[in-house]
């Protein structure tokens, strides 16, 4: 797949530009490169670029490509909302790292029936809906600390971080501080490290870093449009 490594070139160059604008090292933030709609070939191209961190939205899709993928050291994420029939699903695929979309009580609770019966510890993140938009997906800032001590409470499931959308229209920037905030104190109440906070895409990746984001997720300025 020509291309896919000058393109991830690009995005980490604009990365360190952004993390040198607000006097952060670059080494601080993870990229995520997102491969839904993409073949395993697009993917095994960024992977010889040194990119190992990839997001899917669909479990099927997600448990198709690690089953292609599967000789290569790839750490998937699940990025998108995930339905509680497909936990079984989820859990099982190879090379899981982490499911960013943690957004309501009924599926921490079925994840971690899951883990548990696996006999498996699964790291995750909790999904905040800061801009209240209705096509997103994620627990509103009051919810946040209930949903939070419950997948503590889980003993299976790790807390790692948060993670938010900014809004569909208009700057990002106030959106995603209200949500840096929110991290800060869910991290000081709880007494967690909470290492993750995740947030930005290819058009807010600045507003994201100066918010403090520690992983972005980048999906068509690496593999270009999607099929």
């Amino acid at each position: 797949m020509t291309g896919i490594a000058e393109r991830l070139a690009t995005v980490r160059a604009s990365i360190a530009t952004a993390c040198e604008r607000c006097g952060r090292d670059p080494r601080d933030v993870a990229l995520l490169a997102v491969s839904k709609f993409q073949p395993p070939d697009a993917v095994r191209a960024a992977i010889a670029a040194r990119q190992l961190e990839f997001g899917e939205n669909r479990v099927q899709e997600l448990a198709s490509k690690a089953a292609a993928l599967a000789k290569d050291p790839v750490r998937w994420h699940m990025i998108g909302s995930v339905q509680t029939n497909k936990v079984e699903a989820l859990v099982a695929i190879p090379g899981l790292a982490l499911v960013h979309s943690i957004d309501r009580e009924r599926l921490v609770t079925r994840l971690a029936e899951v883990c548990a019966a696996s006999g498996r510890k699964l790291d995750v993140l909790v999904q905040m809906n800061a801009t209240g938009e209705a096509t997103k997906h994620g627990v509103p800032l009051a919810e946040l600390e209930a949903v939070a001590r419950l997948v503590v409470a889980s003993g299976v499931l790790v807390l790692r971080g948060t993670m938010a959308m900014g809004p569909l229209t208009g700057d990002a920037a106030p959106v995603f501080r209200a949500v840096a905030r929110a991290h800060g104190e869910l991290r000081e109440r709880l007494g967690l490290p909470l290492p993750i906070l995740s947030l930005g895409m290819s058009g807010d990746l600045d507003a994201a870093i100066a918010a403090g984001s520690t992983l972005v997720r980048v999906g068509t300025a690496i593999f270009g449009e999607r099929n």
